[in-house]
């Protein structure tokens, strides 16, 4: 089950490769997914000494949250991984062109997971050619429609 999925990274990137990933959260976090308050549009994902971090990922603490917590809604948030797909993360970021992006944040048996995504960025013509491509699919559904 999705709770946020990111649309403007599938617009501005090709998504070659996905991977899920836990993420390290706290207790009042988890609270404000599960209501809905967290953002990932504009979080993008680091590899730092053999670690993934997620940065800019934004979840709004609920105003019931514990009052002994400082929330902090923007902090660096560590993603776990397995060490041969970090090691593969590394390999690949490292070629010119390559970053990882959060795709989609979910459930899984209930517990929080963050697919990753490793992109390449689209240039403004691949950005219009896909436009295209995706109206003509959607002509083409209608079309089929009212011919059945």
């Amino acid at each position: 089950m999705s709770i946020i999925a990111n649309k403007k990274a599938f617009h501005d990137y090709f998504i070659e490769e996905k991977f899920e990933a836990g993420i390290v959260l706290e207790g009042w976090e988890v609270k404000a997914i599960r209501a809905g308050r967290a953002n990932i549009k504009e979080a993008y994902v680091v590899i730092r000494s053999g670690e993934v971090f997620v940065f800019g990922m934004h979840i709004t603490a609920l105003p019931e949250a514990s009052t002994h917590v400082n929330p902090d809604p923007i902090r660096t948030r560590k993603l776990l991984l397995h060490a041969n797909q970090i090691s593969k993360l590394i390999g690949q970021v490292e070629r010119a062109g390559y970053t990882l992006l959060p795709l989609d944040m979910h459930y899984v048996r209930g517990r929080i997971k963050l697919e990753i995504g490793l992109a390449k960025g689209k240039k403004q013509h691949d950005k219009r050619e896909s436009e295209k491509e995706r109206d003509w699919d959607r002509e083409k559904a209608r079309l089929m429609r009212v011919k059945a």
